[in-house]
């Protein structure tokens, strides 16, 4: 009996390396989650978004250590955090231009409205 067990966990520890072994670096989901940081950081993500901006840089850093220590699927789950945490900023910084240039739109209004009101009296 203690024999069948002794095998039965010698066989699932080695299906677990294997599975180990056999996960292949994180390279396209580094490359995404770069490209994404990029252009979140063109949209104005330091300025609009730093706290995800932050988070973004800190998981692929991250991601770029577990890959050098070999832990593939802890990297590649960092690297796609970091992706998504890139949207975000990207989107805040998108949304926060907007609402920079409505305001702006609204207050040139104003002023035309009352240009008009004094021409008129």
């Amino acid at each position: 009996m203690r024999t069948l067990s002794v095998s039965a966990l010698s066989g699932l520890l080695i299906l677990a390396l294997a599975a180990c072994a056999s996960t292949p670096p994180p390279d396209a989901e580094m490359a995404l989650g770069k490209a994404a940081m990029g252009q979140a950081q063109s949209a104005g993500g330091n300025e609009y978004a730093p706290a995800e901006m932050r988070m973004a840089r800190d998981k692929l850093e991250r991601a770029q250590l577990a890959i050098n220590d070999k832990h593939y699927a802890q990297a590649r789950l960092l690297a796609e955090e970091a992706q998504v945490d890139a949207r975000l900023a990207q989107s805040k910084s998108e949304a926060g231009k907007a609402g920079k240039a409505a305001t702006a739109v609204k207050e040139d209004g104003r002023v035309l409205r009352e240009e008009l009101e004094r021409k008129t009296q």
